[in-house]
């Protein structure tokens, strides 16, 4: 394949960059010929395509999908598609039903058995992320996975036969222990670690003290709006759009 194409070769959650870019030009240019490139978009009107990574790639420099959060909206998108449609192909190997290899469909993003014809699409976990404000305050929480650093927004994932905006009201009273009116829609993104589809709210406090959920929250607390905060999630993730816009509430209060 000589044509110019952007390759975006996928490890787990990391992917490559040549000097510190995502590789534009030829297969044959950056030594991929290997790989059997799968097309999953464009970017500036170029053909945008995965590649999955294997042992002969261990010399290569990869970068954790999280330190690309600061990249455009749409470049960012197409990373968080790579990585998730590579474990999606990682983990889905064997027909569910009859254990027949499965092989790419070719007509759509899928994987279709050759033995019974089943067809498996790539998984999507719809998950909520809420932030929370009380007057000129705003809710933010210190999990596990962040101890003793960034203090962000309420997550967590929806359950199966669960709405989403009882699973706002769960996660919220969950792992706060207070309750949440008014809520609103504010937006999404996928977040593919591995597969998530993240939908952000804007909500209320309703009533309630704060309660820890102990195996999930070191620490929440009320800030402030003209106070100083702590550390806060990295420049384009949800969870900042959310803190940002909840701080521009409170200010109006």
């Amino acid at each position: 394949m000589s044509r110019s194409a952007y390759w975006i070769l996928v490890r787990d959650f990391d992917i490559c960059l040549v000097n510190d870019e995502i590789p534009l030009g030829s297969i044959s240019q950056f030594g991929f010929e290997h790989h059997q490139p799968i097309q999953i978009g464009e970017y500036h009107s170029t053909p945008f395509f995965l590649l999955q990574a294997d042992e002969r790639d261990q010399h290569r420099t990869f970068v954790n999908l999280r330190s690309q959060l600061f990249r455009e909206e749409t470049l960012r998108n197409l990373l968080h598609r790579a990585v998730s449609l590579n474990h999606f192909l990682n983990t889905h190997r064997y027909c569910g039903r009859c254990t027949t290899p499965l092989v790419m469909a070719e007509n759509e993003m899928a994987l279709h058995c050759p033995n019974c014809h089943h067809r498996i699409y790539p998984t999507i976990s719809p998950s909520i992320i809420v932030a929370v404000r009380r007057d000129k305050q705003i809710l933010l929480a210190n999990h596990l996975r962040h101890k003793g650093t960034i203090y962000t927004t309420l997550a967590g994932f929806v359950e199966a036969g669960e709405s989403i905006e009882n699973a706002v009201h769960r996660e919220v009273w969950e792992e706060s222990g207070i309750k949440i009116k008014n809520l609103r829609y504010f937006g999404s993104q996928p977040w593919a670690f591995p597969n998530s589809l993240m939908l952000g709210f804007l909500a209320d406090y309703d009533s309630g003290e704060i309660r820890l959920q102990e195996e999930e929250i070191c620490d929440a607390k009320w800030f402030h709006c003209d106070e100083a905060l702590p550390e806060l999630p990295p420049e384009g993730t949800i969870a900042l759009k959310l803190i940002q816009a909840t701080l521009e509430l409170c200010k109006q209060a």
